[in-house]
């Protein structure tokens, strides 16, 4: 029988890579050929395979002593637990507060830097001092001149109080006096504004700007341009993955997610999936999802996080290696050991594949909690044939 099935087996090898190489050299022909040659190996295999199987059942009745002939293999019962399916994804650690300086007035000359990268800082606190000597200049100014403007109207205002003048003398030197009030009132928010502080509670993550230079905010001369001070508040981080958009069905806000950022010692952290973007993005086909991180010393922002977003699960069901599970031209099929008589045998059992996960494949129907699977040898047995369990 092993010959025949020799035989036949190099017959097929033989037909199917003469078929293979008359389709190679035949590169100027359309997809619509190709199909077609496809679709008759797929014809010709059944055929054959057809033929293997009736020589088989030919040489087992001729052959009595064949059907003595038992093959060894390993099974399992089948057995039911909870199925659970993830989309795998790579993320990247975020935070809520990020925020990048930027001068609250025109750039300026910096006088002197007051934190440096790695420093926490508080809100309100001074991080540069910009070069305020011309509005210094101006300040004194304008003192100067509502000193002369409020001089002018106290000496208009005692005229008009004695019967001498105008009243309109009066109010135009109130609206003088009134103006460079004004004026002074904006000069000292200028000057205020020479004043870099903290927006929030944090750390300088970048101080990329020293005494002398110009402070614009943005480091324009790097490649790409950075921002010159940035202050992260790590208390509240994130995760942000984007998700391929044939999945926008089946992720939705509060899918489990399960987070490892391997550079931080490859903890498990157990989230769910607190934002969810309305868009896709047009370049990537992808949407934005975010998941809440805890704070720790070691996580840090743009850190590689490997997400594992839930989408899928179901109690008690019918479970099998992945590997176990064969194709033929009728669908997927497992092999399980069934006793006859006083004989082991393989029966070939057609099974229905739901979800599949790592090594684990979902069975929706074809096998029950009675079963016994072949797990090991099933690649070389056939339907009907006698199988041991016990090395002998």
């Amino acid at each position: 029988m092993k010959e025949v099935l020799k035989i036949v087996s190099a017959v097929l090898f033989i037909f199917i890579l003469a078929a293979c190489g008359s389709g190679a050299k035949d590169k100027k022909g359309d997809v619509g050929d190709k199909k077609v040659q496809l679709e008759k190996l797929r014809t010709d295999k059944a055929k054959l395979d057809a033929d293997i199987k009736k020589l088989e059942d030919e040489i087992a009745k001729l052959d009595p002593t064949s059907q003595e002939k038992t093959k060894l293999v390993a099974i399992a019962p089948v057995t039911e637990q909870d199925f659970t399916h993830y989309i795998d994804l790579q993320g990247k650690v975020d935070a809520d507060n990020v925020v990048n300086v930027m001068p609250r007035s025109q750039p300026a000359q910096v006088r002197q830097v007051y934190v440096k990268s790695g420093d926490h800082v508080r809100k309100g606190q001074l991080l540069l001092k910009l070069d305020d000597a011309l509005i210094q200049q101006q300040i004194d100014a304008s003192n100067t001149q509502i000193a002369f403007a409020r001089n002018i109207y106290n000496r208009r205002k005692n005229l008009w109080d004695q019967g001498i003048g105008t009243e309109v003398e009066v109010i135009n030197a109130k609206n003088q006096l009134d103006a460079a009030e004004r004026q002074l009132a904006l000069l000292k928010e200028g000057l205020q504004m020479t004043s870099i502080i903290a927006p929030i509670d944090g750390v300088a993550d970048i101080v990329d700007v020293r005494a002398g230079e110009t402070f614009t905010g943005v480091n324009s001369a790097a490649n790409p341009p950075s921002p010159q001070l940035r202050i992260i508040n790590s208390s509240s981080l994130k995760v942000v993955t984007e998700v391929p958009e044939n999945y926008a069905g089946r992720v939705k806000k509060g899918s489990p997610v399960v987070i490892t950022i391997p550079d931080a010692g490859n903890d498990s952290i157990r989230s769910t999936i607190s934002t969810i973007g309305s868009s896709i993005t047009p370049t990537s086909r992808g949407f934005t999802t975010e998941s809440k991180l805890p704070s720790k010393p070691g996580y840090r922002i743009n850190q590689v996080a490997l997400v594992r977003i839930k989408d899928y699960s179901a109690p008690k069901a019918i479970t099998v290696d992945i590997k176990v599970v064969q194709s033929d031209e009728s669908g997927k099929y497992v092999y399980i050991a069934v006793k006859e008589g006083n004989a082991l045998k393989a029966r070939k059992r057609k099974v229905v594949l739901g979800q599949t996960y790592n090594t684990q494949a979902e069975i929706k129907s074809g096998l029950t909690t009675a079963d016994q699977i072949i797990t090991e040898g099933y690649q070389s047995v056939y339907d009907g044939q006698v199988i041991t369990t016990e090395i002998k």
